[in-house]
């Protein structure tokens, strides 16, 4: 049986638990918020559900084979995977659903299809694995289009060529990152970016979205590992010359980094790849007071040490990860590289975190994976349970909002960076401030916070808050949270967001953030490269114009 995506939640169908699975969650989710008795209950099935019927009907002959409205695909590519987008598909509201999808499998069908809808007043949303949590794809701008089309990419998935001279690949922009390191593998290559959603998620909608990715430091962001790209516009293919580096100009790329599909469409990318790693060095520090932890983080982010692994999880976030239960804040430190031991640079980032109370009680572990050589394998004594608890809690925390939206509880995370200078205000404030819309909103909740990525002028902390919900009431109340958290970050110098892009979700917020002139630059822009206004309207500027009426 051909496994299949959920129509309404994160992931595959198959990994929604069953219900004496959630009785045994609800009670640890009871006891770790203090919350009440919770109910469990079931998605709507999507023959029950609200999906109303297509209104665009693919004649193009370029077109039709490529054309589906069925059910399913519909439903499936409605929403992006926030808490706000699954709350919806598992009550089974999918007004939204996109009229139809095309499902191209090479750059020619992609121009057709952008073609089609732009003389035809449809609008059309570039789609790679669907995991916007920022309402990346949903089209609420209707007004005036005469449809939706969704474009599927994941048909563009292959490496297309690998230049090992170069340490670069060209790659096409729907391979998924499971995809895209099997191909690479048979180089001894690797992208090396591991992103939470890194299963689903390709590279078309990491560039499109400036995604963050494996390493904690130095080349944190798909932007450092983008060497040139290919953009299909309606007005024609925007594609960059492959360089190393340049200084003639504001860079082109910069332009496709970050455009979330309201440019033009990403095909295929020139990316930098790597040997995979032979040497490998991890620890798990603790401290007992949170000061303690983020300046000995901060002091190894301007040592020039530059650890693949650099995160912190507070107490809360430790606890509720299972990485530590003794109510201390953790530090995961990692180093890697496929040339030398990394041994040394461990050592001396355990020198800092020591000079700053930290105890690795397990003390740090060195691996040796076989090289091209064949040889064997090298293991210290001491132990990394911590950051493999870790890694695996990261890779099931989307699967757990499906969960925890079936027991009426609101989870959801977001994400900023700030200089270290503010960091402690902003943190101490967001916290406050989401702890006291909590209580307002739902009676109670928590919040956690975690380092996903640092740099020497600052982190980049990442907040998950988990409240009841009162059924009936759910997005209106999640709608509060949110506010009160975005607000918070603006207010204390921090970003709207550091990976998870701008959407429709943070738009207001994101207008509050740049420049002014900017907005007016982006709308120039995209009036430039999509004159009929049909590209994801409303991502990152409103929709620029009203389509041309009947007749």
């Amino acid at each position: 049986m051909t496994r299949r995506l959920s129509h309404w939640g994160w992931g595959w169908e198959d990994r929604f638990p069953d219900q004496a699975t959630r009785k045994m969650f609800a009670q640890q989710v009871r006891l770790f918020g203090g919350f009440d008795e919770l109910e469990l209950r079931e998605p709507k099935p999507l023959e029950d559900a609200t999906l109303p019927a297509p209104s665009v009907e693919v004649k193009d002959k370029w077109l039709a084979d490529i054309a589906t409205t069925a059910a399913h695909d519909r439903a499936s590519r409605c929403y992006g995977r926030a808490y706000r987008d699954i709350a919806r598909g598992f009550e089974g509201d999918f007004a939204a659903a996109p009229d139809v999808v095309l499902k191209p499998v090479d750059e020619q069908q992609v121009k057709i299809a952008l073609e089609w809808a732009s003389e035809n007043d449809i609008a059309v949303v570039p789609y790679g694995g669907g995991t916007s949590v920022v309402s990346g794809v949903e089209v609420t701008e209707r007004a005036g289009f005469r449809g939706v089309a969704c474009l599927d990419l994941r048909g563009l998935d292959r490496v297309l060529e690998v230049d090992p001279l170069s340490s670069s690949a060209r790659i096409q922009a729907g391979a998924t990152g499971p995809r895209l390191e099997e191909q690479l593998r048979d180089h001894g290559l690797t992208l090396r970016f591991f992103p939470q959603s890194f299963e689903l998620s390709t590279l078309g909608g990491w560039i499109a979205t400036r995604a963050g990715g494996h390493f904690a430091t130095l080349q944190t962001h798909i932007d450092d590992l983008v060497q040139s790209t290919r953009m299909v516009t309606p007005r024609g293919v925007f594609e960059t010359r492959r360089l190393p580096g340049s200084g003639a100009g504001p860079s082109p790329d910069r332009l496709v980094l970050g455009s979330e599909g309201t440019l033009g469409v990403i095909t295929e990318a020139w990316v930098r790849v790597r040997p995979r790693p032979i040497w490998r060095a991890s620890a798990n520090v603790r401290f007992a007071n949170w000061t303690d932890c983020v300046e000995a983080t901060r002091e190894i982010a301007q040592s020039g040490l530059h650890p693949s692994n650099c995160r912190v999880l507070d107490k809360r976030e430790a606890l509720l990860n299972r990485v530590a239960t003794d109510g201390t804040h953790v530090l995961l430190l990692g180093f890697e590289s496929a040339d030398h031991e990394v041994n040394a640079s461990m050592e001396r980032a355990l020198d800092i975190v020591q000079a700053h109370r930290g105890q690795c009680p397990d003390g740090p572990t060195y691996k040796k994976r076989p090289d091209s050589a064949g040889r064997r394998v090298r293991r210290s004594s001491g132990g990394d349970d911590a950051s493999e608890r870790w890694r695996q809690a990261f890779l099931d925390a989307p699967y757990i909002v499906n969960s925890m939206v079936s027991l009426g509880v609101i989870a959801d995370t977001f994400e900023t960076a700030v200089t270290w200078d503010r960091f402690e205000a902003l943190h101490r404030n967001v916290i406050a401030d989401v702890r006291d819309a909590m209580r307002r909103v739902c009676g109670k909740g928590i919040i956690t916070c975690r380092f996903t990525h640092v740099y020497p002028d600052g982190p980049a902390p990442y907040f998950t808050f988990v409240a009841p919900a009162k059924r009936g009431w759910a997005l209106s109340q999640w709608a509060e949270l949110k506010a009160a958290a975005s607000d918070a970050i603006l207010a204390h110098g921090g970003t709207i967001t550091h990976h998870h892009a701008v959407g429709r979700m943070h738009r207001p917020w994101y207008e509050k953030q740049r420049p002014e002139l900017y907005g007016d630059v982006l709308s120039a822009v995209k009036a430039t490269l999509d004159p009929a206004g049909v590209l994801n309207p409303g991502v990152l500027v409103a929709a620029p114009r009203a389509p041309r009426a009947e007749g």
